[in-house]
């Protein structure tokens, strides 16, 4: 029986199947990051601000390069869909290689962060922390690029609940090991902010060692040939996955450098308006969580059935992805919205931080319905093999008109009277009964990201109906 748009219901059902562990090993790694927030926010307000940053630098990095070696899931995808499981253990070999090369980068890039310092211009005890964070949290790199890269084989092969577990014992680990290192507990110095990226690192080799000593006994993974021989760097099969996974990485690039980059703008602002803005920031990734968990498993159907060449039910399972996405995001987006204070109270205990943090929220609510679409839409593209084209609109876009109008509305002053518009009748700065006034500060930021993903979102989808054309031939297949 069909369901929305002709979808049938067992893709929705496959959906759910594939989606639901990676959703909570999502959430668990983001829960990671609304322990160091919580954490921090009582510690205290400049440690607040500290992870707030210092995360925003490195996810900026991180997610960039780990963008690369999402090229794995599609690769191994059509690699399942075909049948030819003896070959995917190459391509993970391959892409261990390339997680080393890249952890590498990122260990330079976090000994010396000063360019992006120079942008957020923080006052020096701020700035002292910062460092402190980065240069701790760096030595997590190598060994969650390598977890990456079983993340990717393991969903693509559609066994995520192996994943999930996983997250869940790094999860478990780390409120105590902040305890200890953020306090100064059982010996241990006391670090603040520091003691967060400390706790991080401990928990990502632990995980990593679990993940890949897993594959070696767990006899479900023997198939795929992953410890069959030794295999040297080979430069065709790198390019090969370079290939897709640069313009992947650069998509998210592009995506993070948007956020780290309001960050460090509004952090221009004061300690108060970085810590809401945070506390915004967070909880917008935080709800990204789900339809990027359905955007991660329409990608593995949309690569598996290509693989087997059943181009009809490629596009289906894209087009269930978006339902469902638009749908859980309309909910979450009416909860938060109305809840924002509440929600803001969890984070902090200062009055006027979660008075602040609410008016955000608001923004964030609307954010989130746009944010929804396109990660279903940008992960479906990736199952194709698509990925230039999506981070040309992202460029545009996100970088353009979102970090470009924020910094425009937010920081400069522009007449915007004229318009004569009241959203969401906040009474923030920036924001008047006769419309609105520049520089509006935080929430110019959030407008312009809002109207930034909605561009992105709409061209993307268009982009998807396009490339997803089921061949005349086809047409009559069966969906499931």
């Amino acid at each position: 029986m069909l369901g929305a748009l002709g979808t049938p219901r067992g893709l929705y059902r496959e959906l759910v199947r594939l989606g639901w562990p990676v959703l909570v090993a999502q959430l668990a790694v983001m829960a990671n990051n609304v322990i160091d927030t919580i954490m921090a926010g009582r510690y205290g307000t400049l440690d607040l601000a500290a992870v707030g940053i210092g995360s925003s630098i490195y996810f900026s990095v991180f997610v960039s390069l780990m963008g690369v070696l999402l090229a794995l899931t599609p690769i191994v995808a059509h690699l399942y869909g075909a049948g030819r499981h003896a070959d995917i253990g190459e391509e993970l070999r391959q892409s261990a290689w390339l997680a080393a090369a890249l952890a590498l980068i990122a260990l330079l890039l976090f000994a010396w962060p000063d360019p992006f310092l120079a942008v957020a211009r923080l006052e020096p005890a701020l700035e002292a922390k910062v460092r402190a964070y980065l240069h701790a949290l760096a030595w997590s790199v190598p060994a969650s690029l390598l977890f990456r890269v079983f993340y990717s084989f393991s969903t693509a092969i559609s066994r995520p609940r192996t994943v999930m577990a996983l997250t869940l014992v790094g999860l478990v680990l780390k409120v105590p090991l902040n305890w200890v290192f953020m306090y100064g507990n059982l010996g241990a110095p006391e670090l603040g902010s520091t003691g967060c990226a400390v706790a991080t690192a401990i928990v990502s080799w632990i995980v990593c060692a679990l993940a890949w000593a897993w594959c070696w006994f767990e006899p479900a993974y023997r198939p795929y040939r992953l410890f069959a021989r030794w295999s040297p760097p080979d430069a065709k099969a790198l390019g090969r996955i370079v290939s897709l996974g640069l313009p992947i990485g650069l998509t998210f690039l592009i995506d993070v450098t948007g956020f780290t980059f309001m960050a460090l703008f509004i952090a221009r602002l004061g300690a108060l308006y970085s810590a809401a803005h945070q506390i915004a920031a967070n909880l917008a990734a935080l709800t990204f969580m789900l339809p990027l968990a359905l955007g991660n498993a329409a990608s593995v159907v949309v690569g598996q059935s290509l693989g087997a060449h059943r181009y009809a039910r490629a596009r289906a399972a894209g087009i269930a992805g978006i339902v469902l996405a638009l749908a859980c995001a309309a909910i979450i987006g009416a909860g938060m919205y109305v809840f924002a204070s509440g929600i803001a109270g969890l984070y902090t205990g200062d009055p006027d931080l979660r008075r602040v943090a609410a008016g955000l929220l608001a923004f964030v609510a609307v954010y989130h319905l746009f944010d929804a679409v396109q990660a279903v839409v940008v992960n479906v593209l990736r199952g194709y093999k698509r990925a230039v084209v999506p981070m040309l609109i992202y460029a545009v876009a996100l970088w353009g008109v979102g970090l470009g109008g924020g910094y425009a509305i937010g920081l400069t002053p522009i007449d915007l009277s004229w318009l004569g518009l009241h959203p969401f009748g906040l009474d923030l700065p920036g924001l008047h009964a006769s419309g609105l006034n520049t520089p509006m500060g935080a929430p110019g930021f959030w407008l312009a990201a809002i109207a930034s993903l909605a561009l992105a979102s709409t061209l993307v989808t268009a982009y998807f109906l396009s490339v997803s054309r089921v061949p005349a031939d086809d047409r009559g297949g069966a969906l499931l």
